[in-house]
């Protein structure tokens, strides 16, 4: 269904897998990223007391109640979003809405679940 709703829209299957490989990072990319002290803005939109538990390190938290106020979010350097877990489409939301706000945005690929797994850095 989600595919035959591209293909009736803006695009199709193909330029959707196209976006997804551009819009994406996977957590190992975002943490080389981070190490060689490139200009981010990580942004988790998981809800505060998860984030508080522990978040890629630097992320600064924007609950979905919160996606009003797009003040966290920058125009000059990539913002990259994070959720959950390949399980929940909030990331995927965000960068929608923020796309479309005019905001240069990725989605971390696995969300927290992903980094966790890899045995990133977490900070708390």
């Amino acid at each position: 269904m989600y595919t035959e709703t591209l293909a009736a829209g803006s695009g199709t299957a193909r330029e959707f897998s196209g976006d997804q490989i551009f819009f994406t990072a996977g957590p190992l990319e975002l943490n080389h990223q981070l190490e060689a002290h490139e200009v981010l803005n990580i942004i988790d939109v998981r809800e505060p007391n998860d984030f508080a538990k522990g978040h890629v390190p630097g992320a600064r938290n924007l609950p979905r109640h919160r996606w009003s106020d797009d003040s966290v979010l920058r125009r000059d350097t990539v913002n990259i979003l994070y959720c959950y877990s390949n399980h929940s489409n909030l990331a995927a939301s965000a960068v929608l809405k923020f796309t479309q706000k005019g905001f240069p945005v990725m989605e971390m690929e696995g969300g927290f679940e992903a980094w966790a797994e890899k045995h990133l850095p977490v900070e708390q």
